[in-house]
């Protein structure tokens, strides 16, 4: 299972998105694919995501039982912290 929530994303990116995930709310999309695809989807939110933020979570074999990713103006940066993945926030500019 899979989970991609988007914000200020342009409407392209969420068309794209749209044709291989369930928008369930806008901006956030839902499915399930194998590793490979989702590396291949996520590729495509880096490359489209211009000014907006993204965060994609997935689940995962770790001691938490999912891991994630961001990208984008996010102030929320994810962080290894003893093999626990932590979320670290940015000051503001």
């Amino acid at each position: 299972m899979m989970v991609i929530a988007l914000t200020n994303a342009p409407p392209r990116l969420r068309g794209r998105l749209g044709a291989w995930l369930l928008e369930i709310r806008a901006g956030i999309y839902v499915g399930d694919y194998a590793a490979r695809t989702r590396e291949r989807i996520w590729g495509e939110v880096e490359n489209a995501i211009g000014e907006g933020d993204a965060v994609m979570v997935w689940t995962a074999r770790t001691e938490q039982g999912f891991d994630f990713r961001t990208a984008g103006a996010n102030r929320r940066m994810p962080v290894d912290f003893d093999g626990l993945k932590l979320v670290s926030f940015l000051p503001q500019s």
